[in-house]
This record gives C-alpha cells, structure tokens and sequence, in this order.
C-alpha cells in the first residue's frame, strides 16, 4: 500500500526532489495510462500546496480531452493553440502563468484559478500524449522551480508508461 509521505520541506526543490521519489514508486510497476495518470493526480494535488485543480488534458488527434484530474469539473474539449493548455501542446513548451486572466485567450474553466503550469507531455518518438494542467487559487504560485519540479515528475510519469513498450 501506497503512503503518503507529508514531511515539511526546507525548500521547493527538496520538496519537488521528494514527490519524485513518492511519484516512480507509486507508478512502479504499472503501466496504464488512466491508473497511472489518476494516481499522479492525487498524488500532486493532495502535496503541493495552493493548488485547486491538478490533472491530464490527453490528445485524442484533434483536441485534448480532458483527463484524470483532481478538483472542480474542468472543461471537456481544448483546442491546440487555444488557452494555456493548448498553446503549451502546440508548441510543446512548458507554460508557467503568473496571472491567467492576463494570457490572451486564457479559457476559465475556474474563475478560482489565478495562475497555471503546463507541461506538454509527448512520448519519446515526438507523439503528443498530451498536458499535464496545474492551477492554483494564488497569484504567482508558480516559478522556475515549479517549472523544473512539474517537469521532472511528468519525465517519471512518461517513463512509467514508455516502460511497458
């Protein structure tokens, strides 16, 4: 059985550096994309502070779609290049927001949610899986070591799933 370790930080990266070892161990082992990326949810969402949504937008080949995800209902369907998520699976970049009501065609799927990370989540051939969505009840909640952290788990998170191939 899974146990949550809830142990204080003295910084972000030993945090971050923490939930990647609780992260492969929860993933260890399985290699189902909806297990896995439910798991990593909850995971993500009940240890990071400040969050009020943390989930998957997945690429069906024309859209993403969302995914397992922990918080409010979330938008269904995201166009590429359209909001955070999208732009973030278009141009295969890392997105960090510090306020979402100043991004150009932010899509509030929250009015809660004032700032975002997104991760694209792409396979080792290139092929877009799709996003990795974090938002958050605060301004600025999120900076390069959030960027560098979320990265770090979806790499773990990919690698879990490239693993059964």
């Amino acid at each position: 059985m899974f146990q949550l370790n809830e142990q204080q930080h003295v910084s972000k990266d030993a945090h971050y550096a923490d939930l990647l070892e609780q992260a492969r161990g929860l993933l260890a082992g399985e290699h189902d994309l909806i297990a896995n990326a439910a798991n990593f949810s909850a995971l993500i969402f009940n240890s990071v502070p400040q969050l009020n949504w943390a989930g998957f937008y997945l690429f069906d080949g024309q859209e993403l779609v969302v995914g397992p995800f922990q918080g409010k209902p979330a938008c269904v369907r995201i166009a590429l290049g359209l909001g955070v998520c999208g732009t973030a699976a278009q141009t295969r970049t890392t997105q960090v927001i510090a306020d979402v009501n100043a991004f150009p065609g932010h899509i509030a799927c929250d009015a809660a949610s004032q700032s975002e990370i997104v991760v694209p989540l792409a396979y080792a051939d290139g092929t877009l899986l799709g996003v990795w969505d974090v938002d958050s009840f605060v301004l600025n909640r999120f900076d390069d070591d959030d960027r560098r952290g979320m990265q770090a788990l979806c790499a773990a998170f990919m690698s879990s799933l490239q693993s059964a191939n």
